[in-house]
């Protein structure tokens, strides 16, 4: 039980259900959009690729999302990342499950033979008490049956938001920014769970190591995804 027991963690109505951990209302004020499920950019209709991807492919196959972000769900994950508020996670996890589910009706996703926690430096880590993206990957694997490996990637540069840098500048912040395990390596499709998906330079920089281990299809799963202006 969480710390408002059966209530509604965003307007504290009481809940019907306790373990989905948000009222109907706020669930419906999550607006859930259309997108492409190659880079999460909304589309007419659900399409496998759109002409954002098509010109800028990223370096996954394809992506699952809950909504943009956006009140309410902006604020959920706040409270998460920044309030010490960590038993959210199961909230915020079961809202994603249901979006891997949703994916699977409409974009043919494919459950992914492991997950894989997009990793906080270890100084970000110990100023937080925990990384986010690894409290939800958890839930997920334990949901879904599928091996979540949490230390295979680990952050060793400490570096800067890359909101507000140019392509450039992007891809020299993660420049020797991941350092990976050594072991033997046989899983042909991932997925890469991150919170807040921006400008995807991290998760193309962790792909691309993926694509050289011979991994065929990487997805990647967020909670939110939060345009930009170049």
């Amino acid at each position: 039980m969480n710390f408002f027991g059966f209530r509604c963690v965003l307007c504290h109505q009481v809940l019907s259900q306790e373990k989905q951990g948000i009222c109907t209302t706020c669930n419906k004020a999550m607006k859930r959009y259309v997108y492409c499920g190659c880079c999460g950019m909304p589309t007419p209709s659900y399409v496998k690729h759109c002409g954002h991807c098509t010109a800028t492919p990223p370096r996954w196959d394809q992506i699952v999302m809950v909504s943009k972000y956006d009140p309410p769900l902006s604020k959920l994950i706040q409270q998460f990342k920044f309030h010490h508020l960590f038993w959210l996670d199961n909230t915020l996890a079961r809202l994603l499950l249901l979006a891997v589910y949703e994916a699977r009706r409409q974009h043919s996703l494919h459950f992914p033979e492991a997950i894989f926690p997009v990793p906080l430096h270890h100084f970000r880590q110990w100023k937080r008490g925990y990384n986010q993206a690894d409290l939800i990957a958890k839930r997920l694997a334990k949901w879904l049956a599928i091996p979540c490996h949490s230390s295979f990637i680990q952050r060793v540069k400490h570096t800067p938001p890359q909101l507000g840098l140019n392509a450039k500048a992007r891809k020299q912040n993660l420049k020797h920014a991941f350092r990976f395990e050594n072991q033997t390596f046989n899983y042909r499709s991932i997925a890469l769970v991150d919170d807040v998906i921006t400008t995807g330079s991290t998760l193309n920089e962790i792909a691309q190591h993926f694509r050289q281990l011979g991994v065929e299809n990487i997805q990647v799963w967020g909670l939110a995804r939060a345009f930009h202006t170049e």
